[in-house]
């Protein structure tokens, strides 16, 4: 799996589980999302995402956007 791949699969796991919590646990679970959709903004923007350092970190092979 890329960097890019894994990266995408993490905000889409983090949006579900935060959308579920928010739902039924506290509707401040939501703040979560938006601060996930902000960290993919962001790093369009600039190309730097923590999650993907971590990731190569791990062993990923570099993918197209994060390199």
């Amino acid at each position: 799996m890329t960097v890019d791949r894994a990266v995408l699969m993490l905000a889409g796991f983090m949006v579900l589980v935060s959308l579920a919590l928010g739902l039924y646990v506290s509707p401040y679970w939501h703040f979560l999302t938006a601060f996930v959709g902000l960290n993919l903004m962001q790093a369009s923007v600039t190309g730097f995402c923590p999650a993907a350092l971590i990731f190569k970190r791990l062993g990923c092979k570099p993918g197209v956007a994060f390199e």
